[in-house]
């Protein structure tokens, strides 16, 4: 079939092709002016919104992160909000919605459920593909009733952000503030800890005290020393004494054995002398005899008690020298000790300040919290209120008349061509080709011979 062979068709169907087409036109108009009006009423929310990590405080752009914006939408779709505008407009206690919801449910689920599932079917939320602006429409057949569902979801929406901001944070603030009373009785037991360790070890100043014991050390060292050399001296005296030839030098150094000795040497230079005056029986001889005699018996008994005091001297001076290295074996005990105690107390001192710089920075992470959570300024702003619109969105009339006109022009060619089908006639020579019948003659149509 060729151009011309459908222009001949629909010339001849036209009749039917203009009745296909005005009665699709009439009753796409007569359903677009029965159905009932639907108003569309919208409001417009920004969203300017800068996260703060409530554990580290580092703040970073939620904006930037990938589906952002699409978790907000969501987030206004949700049940959640639903259930705001729900109890915010007091739905359940409207009798028309309280009989629809029976009929629609018989009781089976809660009625604040059942209509926060009901107002989403009317919400149109759409995003701004430049601009952090978020539009929260409603469609409803009341156009105030779509204005007051459009406010109530951007309401609803700016409380669920903002809970959603501030819950993490009262959350985390409840935490913090267990924390930080279990550190601040760590604190507590850790200085506890220390006072008690400083008393039991009766520790003023650990420093000053191991200056004073290393100092009592010294002196102890150098008593030591002497004690030592006196020692020597003594065991040297003794074995000098104690050798076969040996000559009492070191008795007779003692001060006593000494002015005997001297007495006696006076005395038997005095009796030499009465030896040439004197015989040995004149009274002067006898006393200087006896004199002699005396002081010789006095001589050797103070050498016997010479090397006996100086036998106690050792044993004193042993005594001294095994006294002075216990001391001093104590005393380095005793530095060991302050040392350990030292190590001791650092360990606790350290606990002490590890417990302090925890508390502190446990406590400005409660304060930070804190405020989080009293946080009342969302970030997200209504920037228009929703109004009731004075135009319904729904049905658009003129919208589908034009495009009832399409259909009408496609259906009506469309029954043309079905309708020539059904009553196939020959119109041109072409049809009478396709069919095998000669052509005997063609008569051409004129307006004028007609006349």
């Amino acid at each position: 079939m060729n151009f011309y062979q459908l222009l001949t068709i629909l010339n001849a169907r036209k009749w039917l092709a203009l009745f296909v087409f005005f009665l699709t036109v009439l009753t796409v108009t007569l359903i677009s002016l029965w159905l009932p009006k639907s108003y569309v009423a919208t409001t417009a929310l920004v969203v300017n919104y800068s996260g703060e990590d409530v554990i580290t405080g580092q703040r970073t752009s939620a904006l930037s992160t990938p589906g952002y914006m699409g978790t907000q939408m969501d987030i206004i779709n949700s049940q959640n909000v639903a259930l705001k505008v729900v109890n915010k407009l007091g739905l359940y206690t409207n009798p028309a919605y309280v009989e629809a919801y029976y009929k629609a449910t018989e009781g089976k689920i809660e009625i604040q459920n059942w209509l926060a599932g009901f107002v989403l079917g009317g919400l149109q939320v759409i995003p701004s593909k430049s601009s952090n602006v978020i539009t929260i429409g409603y469609q409803a057949a009341d156009p105030k009733y779509a204005a007051t569902l459009a406010n109530a979801f951007a309401e609803s929406y700016v409380e669920t952000n903002l809970e959603m901001k501030t819950n993490p944070s009262r959350r985390t603030s409840e935490w913090f503030k267990g924390q930080v009373e279990d550190m601040r009785q760590n604190l507590v037991n850790a200085q506890e800890k220390l006072s008690e360790y400083q008393r039991k070890k009766v520790i003023v100043s650990i420093d000053e005290r191991l200056d004073v014991e290393m100092g009592r050390l010294s002196q102890l060292s150098q008593q030591l020393v002497v004690a030592q050399s006196d020692l020597f001296n003594i065991e040297s005296q003794l074995e000098s004494i104690n050798k076969p030839d040996s000559r009492n030098s070191a008795l007779l150094s003692d001060p006593i054995v000494r002015d005997i000795k001297a007495a006696l040497s006076a005395a038997e230079v005095r009796i030499d002398e009465l030896k040439q005056r004197v015989s040995r029986n004149h009274p002067d001889y006898i006393s200087a005899a006896s004199e002699i005699r005396s002081l010789k018996a006095k001589f050797y008994t103070e050498l016997a008690l010479a090397r006996k005091r100086l036998e106690n001297s050792l044993q004193i001076a042993r005594q001294s020298v095994g006294g002075l290295e216990a001391a001093i074996s104590k005393q380095k005990q005793t530095l060991l000790d302050i040392n350990a105690n030292r190590n001791e107390l650092d360990v606790l001192k350290r606990d002490v300040t590890n417990a302090e710089q925890v508390l502190t920075q446990a406590t400005q992470r409660l304060s930070q919290t804190t405020l989080e959570s009293d946080l009342s300024q969302s970030d997200v702003s209504i920037l228009t209120k929703a109004t009731p619109p004075l135009n319904s969105s729904k049905p658009k009339v003129k919208l589908n008349i034009i495009l009832s006109m399409f259909l009408g022009l496609i259906l009506g060619v469309g029954f043309a061509l079905l309708a020539e089908l059904l009553n196939r006639k020959a119109r041109t020579v072409d049809d009478l080709n396709n069919i095998g019948i000669p052509l005997l003659g063609e008569i051409s149509y004129s307006r004028q011979a007609k006349g």
